[in-house]
């Protein structure tokens, strides 16, 4: 297949941050996290387990879904409440730009 046989809907390069953290919690379940800043998804953050490769877009909302972490993550309820704790640090606010 050609390139041309494709129907961009969208195609752009940002500079984005990240942030690459290691943590024990309490439960003893290790986190390896990169967490990338990025101008899109209205300010949330890209949230990647190194081990898993399992990312998800996470801003506040998403912290106070329950059972979120555990979904997404496939954690159990008490590693996903460290990580939770964790990540209410790291996610700010969502800004709305449209």
């Amino acid at each position: 297949m050609l390139l041309p046989d494709y129907d961009f809907m969208s195609d752009s390069t940002e500079e984005t941050s990240t942030r690459f953290v290691t943590f024990i919690g309490p439960s003893m379940k290790r986190f390896d996290l990169a967490i990338t800043a990025t101008n899109r998804f209205y300010g949330k953050k890209l949230v990647t387990d190194l081990q898993t490769g399992r990312t998800a877009i996470i801003g506040p909302d998403d912290l106070a879904e329950e059972g979120y972490l555990e979904h997404v993550y496939k954690l159990t309820e008490e590693e996903a409440a460290e990580l939770n704790q964790f990540l209410q640090l790291v996610v700010g606010t969502v800004h709305f730009t449209d």
